[in-house]
């Protein structure tokens, strides 16, 4: 069987196709930016190139497929974006029928239709039906909370309840939720391409626990040894509540409004068909859940930052332009090209920065006030990098394993920059590390900057292969 798999640049999507791939499924992936998946998965995933809004793309990408996911949503608190959701699962829905696919499977958000739902759970309702109208199979899940290792409702739990030792909390902790770990997720959407129906059908999927809010935060300290106390107040409303969570943790308060919103409703789970119709899976606890996700090892398979906070996506380097600011440093090394990437490829999250660290530091926390990413991010893993991966407030552009990292920035600033490292074989074996920062000037404050020279400059430092020997830098404009 051929499955496509949409969103396999997220969250789930980047869980679900080596899973799919281990049970013998052929996999194609459907992405904006193709090469952000390449080298991730084995040779025998497909990748396709295009975009939910082109048609054509769309129908390229669903031929000779027999099944689809559709793991595309938008994150956002604006009112335009859920005519976008419609719009996208509108097209999906025909070019899947006019390619022949059987079926198609989405996960949707739980919540009673009953009830006054957020625009976020009410919008995923709504794609929902866009593509049962659309006559081929859907078969949909509908999941609260998803316990797993950069889950973005995990990581924002966890962040306020390791950094708060006491916590003023909204009403909303109180509201009940069945939270449902991401392993059980991802059982239930491969074992949808077996199930035996021919019929729409709304899966309903929950862990083992119904908890408040409150209850998991205190579970979760627990769990962690932590002793916390929660105060619960009324005067917090869902932007008050944004903001906080924006400046404690590391999702923006764009990200977290809509997520907050959606904690109002109560998403439990009141239909046992998923029960009945998948047996072989029994749902894990709470506690089982966070265990397993806190047992992540060297880094995270996905993360929610994969995709979320992403400015434009890579590959918009196109070289020196006219204007741009450019500040070259190069040192030659006494060890290989492979050790001297290892150590630039290792840069960012805890381990931190060659140089000027606090300042760094300091940057970081400038920019968070402002209202953008920060340094909180981290990275995925402290040792592996692929294209597309946030790091601190970069994100990975290009990376060539032992040759070239290149980051765009994704702090506020006035243009666009970039910083690549390049490790350089020279002919006695050693290594000549190049470090060279660009900086693309807007608006009036840019242009300042660039006539100042203001363009502030990285600096490298002696640390473990790297040194200064034959070292030299410019710094100029490019004409």
């Amino acid at each position: 069987m051929r499955v496509l798999v949409t969103g396999a640049t997220g969250y789930i999507g980047g869980r679900l196709v080596p899973r799919l791939r281990k049970r013998g499924y052929e996999v194609r992936c459907f992405a904006r930016a193709a090469q952000r998946l390449r080298g991730r998965y084995d040779e025998g995933v497909e990748i396709v190139e295009g975009d939910v809004n082109d048609d054509a793309s769309l129908i390229r990408a669903l031929r000779g497929c027999d099944a689809a996911y559709y793991l595309v949503h938008s994150m956002a608190s604006t009112k335009a974006f859920a005519t976008s959701d419609r719009e996208a699962a509108r097209r999906f829905g025909a070019a899947a029928r006019a390619a022949g696919v059987a079926r198609i499977v989405y996960l949707g958000g739980l919540g009673n239709d009953r009830d006054s739902l957020s625009t976020h759970l009410r919008s995923r309702h709504e794609v929902g039906d866009v593509l049962r109208s659309s006559a081929v199979q859907t078969i949909e899940f509908r999941a609260a909370l998803i316990i797993g290792s950069g889950s973005i409702s995990f990581e924002m739990m966890r962040y306020l309840t390791e950094r708060l030792p006491v916590m003023i909390a909204p009403k909303w902790v109180v509201t009940r939720c069945q939270p449902i770990g991401i392993n059980d997720v991802l059982a239930y959407l491969i074992a949808a391409l077996d199930v035996r129906t021919q019929e729409n059908v709304i899966y309903e999927i929950g862990g083992a626990d119904v908890l408040s809010y409150r209850d998991m935060m205190l579970r979760y300290a627990a769990i962690r040894n932590l002793k916390r106390r929660i105060v619960i107040v009324p005067f917090f409303t869902p932007q008050l509540s944004s903001y906080w969570v924006h400046l404690v943790t590391p999702i923006s308060a764009r990200l977290a409004q809509p997520l907050i919103r959606g904690l109002y409703n109560e998403v439990v789970v009141r239909d046992s068909a998923a029960t009945r119709d998948f047996p072989q899976i029994v749902p894990s606890g709470f506690d089982d859940a966070v265990r397993s996700a806190l047992e992540r090892g060297a880094g995270a398979e996905t993360t929610w930052f994969d995709a979320f906070d992403l400015h434009a996506l890579p590959t918009d380097f196109a070289g020196v332009k006219e204007g741009m600011l450019i500040d070259m440093r190069v040192r030659k090394a006494d060890a290989p090209p492979e050790r001297v990437a290892a150590v630039f490829s290792s840069l960012g999250g805890r381990r931190g920065w060659l140089s000027a660290d606090a300042l760094w530091q300091f940057r970081g926390w400038l920019d968070r006030v402002a209202g953008g990413v920060g340094l909180r991010r981290g990275r995925r893993s402290p040792s592996e990098l692929r294209a597309g991966d946030a790091l601190d407030f970069w994100r990975v552009e290009a990376y060539e394993p032992g040759r070239l990292l290149r980051l765009r920035a994704e702090m506020k600033l006035p243009g666009r920059a970039w910083l690549q490292f390049e490790a350089e074989p020279r002919e006695s074996g050693a290594a000549t590390l190049r470090q060279t920062a660009f900086f693309e000037p807007r608006g009036l404050l840019g242009f300042l900057l660039v006539r100042c020279r203001a363009f502030s400059r990285v600096g490298l430092r002696k640390d473990g292969d790297a040194d200064r020997t034959g070292g030299r830098k410019r710094l100029y404009e490019a004409q």
